[in-house]
């Protein structure tokens, strides 16, 4: 990027917990936005996607548009973020991304920038206010599946971390341990090439049913594919995990002999178990003491419980009211405080990430949304062309 981001951005807002009203005096300050970059990036060869480097938000004219009192916190820590290119912000929120929507339905006390004409007043004319003002235009059902995704995503590093608490990794893996080789009889390009038929071929089983508007055709394919999958996988199972048999399976299909496969299979082994010693070496190197704390007392990351609870919640109210409910005050703020700090037991977050996710299904299946299936993207496609036009 070579240009100057502070004129370029015509939406700026606060993030994460100070955007969700969950947040205490301390923490941290992060922000999001947009920018339309200069007509080189968007008419010529040179590429700009986000910006989310601190040391671009150290410019003072950004700092200028918080308060005192954030600016002193700035200066403990260090103001992060993102500013995306228009085109990709649009993307990201067309696909439902949470992240991105918290940008258009956050309060406009937590907008820093409105827009590229006038950064300090909300007018009609603003691109900024513009954008927030068709906001609607990105809801869909697909919130469905990205508020959960995220939501499910917490939950993951919520389990490995756990794991590592109750049961760390003693030693850092050796190839010896997994029957291998110092170094591996097979060249690293051919097993590279052999890894990418193998991926492929699981990437085509783990198919994104949800891009097929029909409920019909796809449940149809998801039958058809699912059984497939089912009746190899079947064949191949002894002793092995699900992942295991779904990777042999997935060797088989694409013809790789039982000599490879071996070799395959313990490489993958060796890789998995190195790198998730290396995350965790990293994980107990660089996790912030208070949660760590909070980590060891609790058993579980309660600030990962914290988000999933929302994210779930905020999922349901998207597909059932139409609404993005980023600020949470006077809904949740206080239970989600209280998550946070401990007082949901692992066993209760589960059991309520598991009702959630039922609740979220049953609304889905049975089509009792009110928000379109699928967002206006030629309504989006206009307005974003109407504001790159602007700008140019």
């Amino acid at each position: 990027m070579n240009f100057d981001l502070f004129p370029r951005t015509m939406l700026l807002t606060r993030a994460g917990s100070r955007a969700y009203g969950i947040h205490t005096p301390t923490s941290d300050l992060d922000v999001k936005g947009v920018a339309i970059p200069p007509k080189e990036y968007v008419l010529g060869l040179d590429v700009f996607e986000q910006a989310d480097k601190p040391l671009h938000f150290q410019d003072e004219r950004f700092l200028h548009t918080l308060t005192d009192a954030e600016r002193e916190i700035v200066k403990a820590t260090k103001l992060e973020g993102s500013v995306y290119d228009l085109r990709k912000f649009f993307k990201l929120a067309l696909d439902g991304n949470p992240n991105i929507l918290d940008v258009l339905f956050c309060r406009d006390e937590d907008v820093l920038i409105w827009g590229l004409e006038d950064i300090d007043s909300k007018h009609a004319t603003n691109s900024g206010f513009l954008l927030r003002q068709n906001r609607d235009l990105f809801i869909s059902a697909k919130c469905k599946f990205t508020f959960s995704g995220y939501a499910f995503a917490q939950l993951k590093r919520i389990n490995l971390h756990r794991r590592w608490l109750l049961k760390p990794p003693t030693h850092k893996p050796t190839r010896v341990e997994f029957e291998l080789p110092e170094s591996t009889l097979i060249p690293q390009d051919q097993l590279a090439a052999a890894e990418s038929m193998v991926r492929k071929k699981l990437d085509e089983w783990e198919f994104d049913f949800s891009l097929i508007p029909d409920d019909a055709s796809r449940m149809a394919l998801t039958d058809q594919i699912t059984a497939t999958v089912s009746e190899v996988i079947a064949g191949l199972r002894t002793d092995v995990s699900e992942q295991d048999a779904k990777w042999r399976a997935a060797i088989k299909a694409v013809g790789i002999d039982d000599n490879l496969l071996l070799v395959m299979e313990r490489e993958r082994k060796y890789k998995g178990a190195k790198s998730e010693w290396d995350s965790f070496a990293n994980w107990e190197k660089t996790r912030n003491k208070d949660r760590a704390e909070l980590e060891a007392k609790y058993g579980y990351d309660t600030k990962h419980g914290a988000h999933l609870v929302r994210l779930l919640r905020m999922g349901y109210e998207v597909l059932t009211t139409g609404k993005v409910n980023v600020w949470r005050e006077g809904i949740d703020a206080d239970e989600i405080r209280a998550i946070r700090k401990g007082e949901w037991s692992f066993d209760k977050l589960l059991e309520f990430a598991t009702d959630a996710e039922k609740k979220l299904d049953d609304v889905y299946k049975s089509k009792s949304y009110v928000v379109p299936h699928v967002p206006d993207r030629a309504a989006a496609n206009d307005l974003c062309i109407k504001l790159l036009t602007r700008s140019l």
